[in-house]
């Protein structure tokens, strides 16, 4: 029996026979005595329990116009659970953003109220954390998110039409291989865009970055798409789940139905995709159908902050309020006409007076926005959705119903505005009118900034610090630097002193 140098810990088998009996019939190796702590097993557990799994829905649609549907655009997107939505053909001009209704913000970028324009919706649960928006183009745009330290990247686009000149074309191109380059790898990105082509059925000789499940021939535009893919080891989302031709077709003109709306995310990132289809029987854009794919990320369990609930003391403008607050004070403090001298005490009791008898807020930011939409208009846009059959039917009864039901919700959507702005201008004499028409105007001002607040930084190599150590340690290198880097102007006395 030969035996093997005894360089195991102690309790191991250190025999060659002892090896071969411990590897058994299977051939799977089994350990006897201790077990290493920390071993793979372990360390997996230990990440699943720091770890959680986020789901995203992220969707694209040529809406058209955004003109008179950015409520309806909303609607449609709680009832279908839509997180983020590019949109493409918006025909608003300005490097601008918007907040909708339910909190809601809209990015957009457009240089025509005639044609083009680009971008990306977003739930309230996401406005807080974008990091960067890059308008390229009134065709290109992207947003950079921060979701509980994933860097999330949404790119929203929107190719010329096939009649367009070349190098329009080639312009739009190069403008969205520049945004991929800046992009780190180690990043996600997300593609919405409307690039006017058909990849085509099938997937032979491109199965990296495409499925099998495309519609009609491959045409020119599509081949760019497919390029444009491989160049960035991206994948066309669309074409891997395989779904009913309804599900698959979002474009849909009177007998012509194709597929020129896409999803695309880095080809290693394509395990995180669980689903992608076409939703129908929706009737915000007339010809488009919105594609969705819903997605899981895995991230790091954070701790939610807590609401900040704070006092009422606004209602101190009310004379009836602000006698009773003094009332409760003067018995809290015993009936003392001057203050203590001990200001510690004398602000804990007027504290807690102002929560017991003015109350404290819940934390909550309501929607500032949403002061025109009613029931009537949230009915007549249902009653519009319901009519859309005939893109089913495809009867002229249907079809003069649906444009007649088109008609009756903007006048509803009119008169709706028209409601709320005249009850708003008849309260402008009031005191309370003033108030809110200066919330108003500052609730505005701070919906149409990009980023709301600074939440991370870079390192010298541009990459985004997201852990709070990692930031901190940035800070004091760089104020190390600043403070220790001498000044030009003394190095210049200190050169002249020394000649």
């Amino acid at each position: 029996m030969t035996s093997i140098p005894d360089r195991s810990r102690p309790g191991l088998t250190t025999t060659a026979i002892g090896a071969v009996d411990l590897q058994g019939a299977g051939g799977k190796w089994t350990t006897v005595g201790r077990r290493r702590r920390g071993g793979r097993c372990v360390r997996r557990k230990r990440e699943k329990r720091n770890t959680k799994s986020l789901g995203l829905r992220v969707g694209s649609l040529n809406v058209g116009t955004m003109t008179g549907k950015d409520r309806e655009l909303v609607d449609m997107m709680q009832r279908r659970k839509v997180d983020i939505l590019c949109v493409q053909e918006t025909r608003w001009k300005g490097r601008k953003a918007r907040s909708l209704r339910a909190g809601f913000k809209l990015f957009y970028h457009g240089v025509d109220r005639k044609r083009n324009g680009v971008g990306v919706i977003l739930k309230e649960e996401f406005v807080r954390n974008v990091l960067e928006v890059k308008r390229v183009s009134d065709r290109v745009m992207s947003l950079k998110l921060e979701i509980e330290g994933v860097m999330f990247n949404v790119v929203s686009g929107y190719a010329p039409q096939v009649r367009c000149e070349l190098e329009e074309k080639q312009k739009f191109w190069l403008d969205l291989d520049e945004v991929m380059v800046s992009i780190p790898r180690s990043e996600r990105v997300v593609i919405g865009a409307d690039f006017k082509g058909h990849v085509g059925a099938g997937n032979r000789d491109d199965e990296e970055v495409m499925g099998r499940f495309g519609i009609q021939e491959r045409n020119a535009e599509g081949q760019m798409v497919v390029d444009f893919a491989k160049r960035m080891e991206m994948a066309v989302v669309n074409t891997f789940f395989q779904k009913r031709q309804e599900h698959r077709v979002t474009y849909k003109s009177g007998s012509r139905s194709t597929q020129v709306d896409y999803i695309l995310c880095r080809w290693c990132n394509l395990k995180e995709i669980s689903d992608c289809k076409v939703v129908v029987d929706e009737s915000v854009a007339k010809q488009h159908r919105m594609v969705v794919c819903r997605m899981t990320l895995v991230v790091k369990k954070m701790k939610r902050a807590k609401a900040e609930q704070r006092t009422k003391w606004w209602k101190l403008k009310k004379e009836e309020c602000s006698m009773t607050f003094r009332k409760e004070l003067r018995q809290a403090l015993d009936g003392q006409e001057v203050l203590p001298d001990d200001w510690t005490t004398t602000a804990n009791v007027i504290r807690e007076t102002g929560w017991r008898v003015l109350g404290v807020s819940s934390g909550r930011k309501g929607d500032k926005e949403t002061w025109w939409w009613n029931e009537e208009v949230r009915e007549w846009i249902q009653r519009k959705r319901l009519a859309k059959k005939w893109d089913t039917e495809r009867t002229e009864e249907s079809r003069q119903e649906y444009r007649e039901m088109q008609r009756k919700v903007k006048v509803e959507v009119a008169k709706a505005k028209q409601g709320a702005y005249d009850d708003l201008y008849s309260r402008l004499d009031s005191k309370e009118g003033d108030t809110d028409l200066y919330r108003l105007a500052r609730q505005r001002d701070r919906d149409g900034k990009d980023v709301q607040q600074v939440r991370v930084i870079k390192d010298k190599d541009g990459s985004v610090l997201t852990g709070a150590n990692s930031v901190m340690g940035r800070w004091k290198e760089y104020f190390e630097e600043l403070m220790n880097e001498e000044n030009e102007r003394e190095q210049r006395v200190e050169e002249w002193t020394r000649k």
